[in-house]
């Protein structure tokens, strides 16, 4: 089926039924290439209740350095996320995770339980945008938010027009961008070396992963083909047969062609089938060649994951393994991935494939 015999008020209830306010959605309405559609409403899965509400500088996570969410005065376009107690750490060093939002929101902690379970394990964490509101944190409908500069939203503000989508299109401007992700990278590595920053010679800054979800798994496609990214992880997303869809929706530009030149260890994790990007996804993997690649999808469950469940959920745990094998070349978390036996592979509510690992 194409998508333009496909009704918007089909795309509409999806997006309904599911509490999707991204960009993804929205675009997939409107292009005329990409995944098969879903034919009915797609499910609403239960989910675990987030926790409750604690302050920033609350430690949160299950891993053995407790995290926190800041701003930083160096990075105020930017959430970090890090161990609380940094010289708990001894010679131990934090590798950085540079993270995209879903519906490439400009909201620092839209993904925070995710994100400190992550920081928890010794990362350093970063997230584009800033600290939202609380309500950010679980309420997938939370859209208040200014559009980072460079963005094509802010391009569209400064000439005073507006952000409503064209006539005729579901498309709505994107309020981030790529380059956020890799600026995310350059401050860290220049912490690392400045004497006065409380991350000196802290950070294990050449090992660097970039990750996003949805219309942000679009963006770390795009800045994961700088040659410093150490491993890619691209949750609930996919390119679209369209560039100009992927574009427009994410202001990153991702061919499908582009997926010939990724060069790093590379994670696809989404929902089950009715989850919006779970074709495109699939698409990918079948297109990647020639380095490390893992996928994997979960029953019973949709495009939002688990990040809002504590910790991050089952998602949280696959993210903290994937990163603690890829970055700090742990063995043991390894084990999650790779043999026959792989960890995920025996567990009946994960559906996995691998090329090129073990």
């Amino acid at each position: 089926m194409n998508y333009q015999n496909l009704k918007f008020s089909k795309w509409e209830a999806i997006c309904s039924a599911r509490m999707l306010a991204t960009l993804i959605c929205i675009a997939a309405a409107g292009a005329s290439h990409g995944q098969t559609p879903a034919v009915a409403p797609a499910p609403a899965f239960p989910q675990l209740p987030p926790p409750p509400y604690v302050t920033p500088d609350t430690p949160q996570g299950t891993g053995p350095h407790p995290a926190i969410m800041e701003a930083d005065p160096g990075l105020v376009t930017h959430t970090v996320y890090r161990p609380k107690d940094l010289a708990a750490l001894g010679k131990e060093k934090l590798p950085i995770v540079v993270f995209g939002n879903g519906g490439c929101r400009n909201i620092g902690n839209r993904f925070r339980y995710f994100l400190t379970e992550i920081a928890s394990h010794g990362f350093l964490a970063i997230a584009i945008g800033p600290i939202g509101a609380a309500l950010a944190e679980f309420d997938t409908s939370y859209n208040q938010q200014q559009p980072a500069p460079g963005s094509p939203a802010a391009a569209l503000l400064a000439q005073g027009k507006s952000l409503a989508a064209a006539p005729g299109s579901r498309v709505t401007p994107a309020f981030t961008t790529p380059v956020q992700l890799i600026e995310a990278i350059d401050w860290a590595q220049a912490e690392n070396k400045r004497p006065d920053s409380i991350y000196f010679g802290k950070l294990d800054a050449d090992q660097i992963a970039v990750m996003g979800q949805s219309c942000g798994g679009l963006q770390a496609i795009e800045a994961a083909h700088d040659n410093r990214v150490k491993t890619l992880g691209v949750w609930n997303s996919g390119a679209f047969t369209n560039e100009a869809t992927s574009f427009a929706t994410s202001a990153a530009r991702v061919p499908k062609s582009s997926l010939k030149t990724l060069h790093a260890p590379t994670i696809y994790v989404t929902g089950e089938p009715s989850d919006v990007a779970f074709a495109n996804a699939e698409d990918d993997v079948a297109r990647i060649d020639g380095i490390p690649l893992f996928h994997a999808w979960r029953e019973k469950t949709g495009h939002i994951g688990t990040y809002r469940e504590p910790n991050g959920g089952a998602f949280g745990r696959v993210a903290v393994a994937w990163l603690q094998w890829q970055l700090k070349g742990d063995k043991s978390a390894a084990k999650m991935f790779t043999g026959a036996d792989c960890g995920l592979c025996k567990q009946p509510e994960w559906h996995v494939k691998k090329k090129n690992i073990e």
